[in-house]
């Protein structure tokens, strides 16, 4: 008796299994003409396969004559009840949305085929620890904190729309990061309606999980961040020339806009950026500069119209008297550009702000132009590339008592903020703020993978003024530290 694979009275054949089994039935009648093969061998075996299959009646096979005919009827049932099999299983999976969970990506559900529904999760929690050094004259807190906690939804909902919805939990109080729809028209239009980043300064466009040192530079204090707006953006030449042009409510310098529009006025911003050899794969693959601007009227007096300019430690420096008013045109431009190449980064931009003032008493009016520039180096110890998004992932991630200690980077950054002249004595205070600000640090990062990071880094801010009787101000002297998880 031929020897069977027992297997639990409630498992599914699988149509593998099933479609061998009928191969071999199908050619025994062929093998009974020149073998000792016979038809009622077929037949036991055949109904073997009927009752894996649940299609076995109570008489099948035991009739003493076998009719070949009636063997080629029960096969051909076999045969669509396989085909029926295939159909079901080709249904579920075809209506069934992919689940996926990487390193790289986060959490990712995508819709069945065509796949043009996606959503994905992702987040980013910066712990940051900030220690003054020297702090005699104005000393300030040491401090643990949570810099961002910023979980985030984005994706697609068909081929012509996209979104982004990202919280800010860290702080007192949660606020909106990101939130907006683009509008895919196609690569080189794109209209993009909602809350976010402006497309003006550079390293404030950056990601901010991809940052050289823990705190922005000196000429991030003078662009804006965030705004409620409207922008068209888009890219040519395979991604070698960017553009976006857009109208906001309006931020000051350094800082977020309102949730609402607080004086009736609009800015319009647009950044062009040129990456000319981009997919050549030579030397100046790497190299990319262009150019931000803004434009627009400000009238008000508070913090959604006036700047505050901060230090690498976050201690305001400048700001103007409280009686002055922001009250006419508030332009801005910014030269900007940067290099990467093998393990080399190179990250630097200008940017001058320009706004017409009015202190009410004795109706002073004056236009004042303040200026800061940036230049960051990287220097990836490891090999590892380095690139505006940071290092991407590191060759040998860490590994406890592994050989892999992830990739180390170190960087250097120097910059200066200038304060116009015209603004002292009338709309600032030289005894309480300061002319001029110089920053120079040196930082190291660690990533330990391509979600973990640690950072140190030692800055010191050199002032001009800011100190009763024509003193400086004291330099600030701080280190930070900082542990970095995203996905």
């Amino acid at each position: 008796m031929p020897h069977r694979h027992r297997r639990p009275a409630t498992a599914t054949p699988s149509p593998a299994w099933l479609l061998s089994a009928l191969g071999c039935a199908l050619a025994l009648p062929a093998q009974a003409q020149s073998s000792a093969v016979n038809v009622e061998d077929l037949a036991r075996r055949l109904q073997a396969v009927e009752q894996r299959l649940g299609t076995a009646t109570a008489d099948a096979g035991t009739s003493a004559a076998v009719d070949p005919a009636d063997l080629d009827q029960r096969l051909r049932v076999i045969e669509r009840r396989l085909e029926l099999q295939a159909e079901a299983e080709a249904a579920r999976v075809a209506s069934t949305p992919t689940v996926t969970l990487s390193a790289a990506k986060g959490l990712s559900v995508k819709s069945p085929p065509p796949g043009d529904l996606e959503v994905k999760v992702r987040a980013l929690v910066q712990a940051d620890g900030r220690f003054f050094i020297d702090d005699r004259r104005s000393p300030q807190n040491d401090s643990f904190l949570f810099r961002r906690v910023e979980p985030t939804i984005e994706g697609s909902w068909g081929p012509l729309f996209a979104f982004r919805l990202g919280a800010q939990l860290a702080g007192d109080s949660a606020t909106v990061n990101d939130a907006y729809v683009d509008v895919r028209f196609s690569p080189r239009a794109t209209v993009r309606v909602g809350r976010y980043k402006v497309p003006l300064g550079l390293e404030r466009l950056q990601s901010s999980s991809a940052g050289a040192m823990v705190e922005g530079g000196f000429a991030s204090e003078l662009a804006p961040v965030r705004d409620l707006g409207v922008q068209l953006q888009g890219e040519f030449a395979d991604g070698a020339i960017s553009y976006a042009l857009g109208a906001f409510n309006g931020a000051p310098d350094g800082r977020d806009g309102a949730s609402t529009n607080p004086d009736n006025e609009f800015d319009l911003i647009g950044r062009v950026f040129v990456e000319p050899w981009k997919n050549s794969g030579g030397a100046l693959s790497g190299l990319g500069f262009g150019v931000g601007a803004s434009q627009g009227d400000k009238r008000g007096a508070g913090n959604n119209f006036l700047p505050r300019y901060r230090t690498p430690g976050q201690v305001p420096f400048f700001n103007y008297r409280s009686a002055v008013l922001a009250d006419g045109e508030h332009t801005r431009w910014s030269p900007q550009a940067y290099y990467y190449r093998n393990r080399l980064g190179l990250l630097g931009e200008y940017i001058r702000s320009r706004q017409q003032l009015l202190l009410p008493a004795g109706n002073v009016r004056d236009t004042l132009d303040h200026e800061a520039w940036q230049l960051t180096a990287g220097w990836v110890l490891t090999g590892e590339d380095a690139s505006y998004k940071g290092v991407v992932k590191p060759s040998q991630p860490f590994t406890p008592g592994g050989a892999g200690w992830g990739a180390l980077e170190l960087v250097a950054r120097y910059g200066r903020l200038s304060i116009d002249d015209d603004a002292f004595p009338r709309f600032a205070d030289p005894a309480a703020v300061a002319s001029e600000a110089s920053s120079w640090g040196l930082g190291l990062n660690w990533y330990l993978t391509g979600n973990f990071k640690l950072v140190a880094n030692y800055i010191q801010t050199d002032f001009e003024g800011g100190a009763p009787a024509g003193a400086d101000r004291e330099d600030e002297k701080v280190f930070f530290t900082r542990a970095q998880f995203s996905f």
